[in-house]
């Protein structure tokens, strides 16, 4: 009886993470599509907040290419892998934090239709991979960063179909470098969120994996 249902388990186990390996390959394919358009865009359109929500496209999908890696690895590396998404995101708050600093150097305009109309199509596909990780974002802290991740997407797109309609009723790019600083500091909110609880999950396996050695000692 104990041994029919470990294997139920196990089999329950396994078809999880191919479940997870699929929903990962989707959105991982979606986010490297919309960096590339919302880099360009963003670009030819001067928007702070358009550049930075695309550097957060590309790290998501640096983030999730890492995820299908430890998927079928032990806690350990699944921890290690939310702790490297939480240091992405650091790096990528400072980045748009140091680029949103060069631009009130120089001109503050920007273009705004085609910032509001990338952000739609960036606001669509976002809502989408929210809505495949919804059901992972419990099974495990890999899974639960991962949809973090999407969670931000989300608010950083309306933040910048926001500053799209403010720059266009204003004819200013300040509503654009507002929320581009904004996004920034979204970043780095989630990034310490997401390394406080990596490393906590870091150090509780440790001091499992300790306890065992002892009790295993003669």
């Amino acid at each position: 009886m104990a041994d029919s249902c470990c294997e139920a388990k196990s089999d329950e186990l396994a078809e999880m993470r191919v479940n997870q390996g699929r929903v990962l390959r989707i959105v991982l394919a979606v986010n490297a599509v919309l960096f590339v358009a919302e880099f360009t865009v963003g670009w030819i359109s001067r928007s702070t907040a358009l550049l930075g929500d695309s550097l957060d496209m590309l790290g998501d999908a640096l983030v999730y290419a890492f995820s299908l890696w430890v998927l079928d690895r032990g806690l350990r590396w699944r921890a290690r892998a939310a702790l490297t998404k939480g240091y992405v995101q650091l790096a990528f708050g400072l980045l748009v934090l140091a680029q949103a600093g060069w631009k009130l150097l120089g001109e503050t305009d920007v273009e705004a239709g085609p910032m509001g109309a990338m952000a739609v199509i960036a606001l669509a596909g976002n809502a989408w991979c929210f809505y495949l990780l919804w059901n992972h974002r419990s099974d495990d802290l890999n899974m639960r960063s991962t949809w973090l991740c999407s969670r931000n997407d989300l608010v950083a797109n309306l933040a910048v179909i926001g500053a799209a309609v403010l720059a266009a009723m204003s004819g200013s790019g300040w509503p654009d470098i507002v929320v581009g600083v904004g996004i920034a500091v979204l970043f780095l909110r989630t990034a310490a969120t997401v390394i406080g609880e990596s490393r906590r999950e870091l150090r509780k396996i440790g001091a499992d994996a300790k306890t065992e050695t002892l009790t295993r000692l003669p």
